[in-house]
């Protein structure tokens, strides 16, 4: 069984809340039919199904009717891109240098459909030039596509001032949320957005049911014909108890924040922990520092990790050695890590790290089952890591 008390890996994805599966149990005899049935089960789970999505909505700033449920982030990202642009006439996609893989491949698709690709560059920091952005609005930029919270490195781009500019544009803007929903406010009926996606096993639900929100009256094409399901954006029967989960996870992160008036609970535990980490040998911030004026995740740090003499050492490697302690880390984004060509990690190529810097990062990512307790031995056993792999 995992040790919850060491697991520093909740950007990857965050083990199911016991609210969650006693909720979804609870419903499980009640709520398995097809919600497209008009038989008396089937309306017992269509009645659910629908009871979830004004829960879901509602913690988003957005009507039920605003909502399509897709099987994971990544499927969302790819409805949002690809479900716009089929409604678009063929012109130019902005993305920024970091972006989610699953973006970057629905880019890819796009392009090989005949759209124009620029990739905006990012600063040390991660942060998009608002200038940048502002020039590349001009004809034929039809589409943008950002993420908000970036899941290596923790910069949050200052989404009201961008989606500003693409609003004024008269450009459509997709948002990757998928780090950022159950950790800060998200309001869509508020923000510059057109499409904003989300997922469930971040914030402690279920894996395999995520959301895509649409601005009002925005429309799509669907990429999943076959059914007219979810207002005929995406066919196919609707995970009911899934989405019963996602909705129990939105409340319980929503009275989280509610508890710490509007801040995550998480941000003052990261704070400590970072206050420690500092003050080693070897460890640098990647990404905004903490309460430095540019906004991070309130539940993440990223290092860089270094020899005493400054030479980087390997990310993976670290990950490895603390692994044998008990913890369970990240070296970078778990959805690029697997078969990469190279240890380096592009979005920190993408800042402007050097091959064997960008090779050297670690990625903590803490979740609510942690107590301050929990995390007093790590300072100590990721220094006796780093000095494990620098004496090799």
């Amino acid at each position: 069984m995992v040790d919850l008390s060491r697991y520093l890996d909740a950007a990857a994805t965050s083990p199911p809340a016991a609210e969650v599966l006693a909720a979804m149990a609870a419903m499980a005899p009640l709520a398995w039919a097809n919600p497209s049935s008009l038989h008396d089960p089937g309306l017992a789970a269509a009645e659910l199904l629908e009871r979830s999505r004004i829960r879901i909505g509602a913690a988003l700033g957005a009507e039920p009717g605003q909502l399509v449920f897709c099987s994971g982030g990544s499927e969302a990202i790819h409805l949002a891109l690809l479900g716009s642009a089929a409604l678009l006439e063929p012109g130019r996609l902005l993305i920024s240098a970091v972006e989610h893989p699953a973006t970057r491949a629905a880019a890819s698709l796009l392009q090989r459909q005949g759209w124009q690709l620029q990739v905006l560059p990012v600063n040390r920091q991660g942060l998009v030039d608002p200038e940048i952005l502002a020039a590349w609005l001009e004809p034929p930029t039809r589409l943008v596509s950002l993420i908000w919270g970036q899941s290596e490195v923790g910069t949050l781009q200052p989404l009201e001032r961008l989606g500003a500019l693409c609003r004024q544009a008269g450009v459509r803007l997709h948002v990757d949320a998928v780090q950022v929903v159950g950790h800060g406010p998200v309001n869509l009926a508020q923000l510059p957005v057109d499409l904003l996606s989300c997922t469930a096993h971040k914030l402690q639900g279920p894996r395999g049911v995520a959301a895509l929100a649409l601005a009002s009256g925005l429309e799509l094409a669907p990429l999943i014909g076959g059914g007219s399901q979810e207002g005929g954006r995406r066919g196919g029967t609707e995970p009911v108890l899934l989405a019963h989960g996602f909705a129990e996870a939105l409340d319980l992160a929503a009275a989280r924040l509610a508890a710490g008036g509007g801040r995550d609970p998480l941000a003052p535990l990261r704070d400590q922990l970072w206050g420690r980490l500092c003050a080693l040998e070897g460890l640098r911030i990647s990404g905004p520092a903490p309460g430095g004026g540019v906004e991070r995740l309130p539940h993440h740090l990223s290092l860089l990790v270094s020899s005493d003499d400054g030479r980087p050492l390997s990310g993976r490697a670290l990950v490895r050695a603390l692994a044998r302690r008990g913890w369970a880390v990240s070296s970078g984004s778990a959805c690029s890590s697997n078969g990469a060509a190279s240890a380096a990690s592009p979005i920190l190529l993408a800042m402007g790290y050097g091959e064997q810097e960008a090779a050297s990062g670690l990625r903590l990512s803490l979740g609510p089952w942690l107590r301050p307790e929990d995390l007093e031995r790590f300072p100590e056993d990721l220094e006796a890591a780093r000095r494990e792999l620098q004496a090799d």
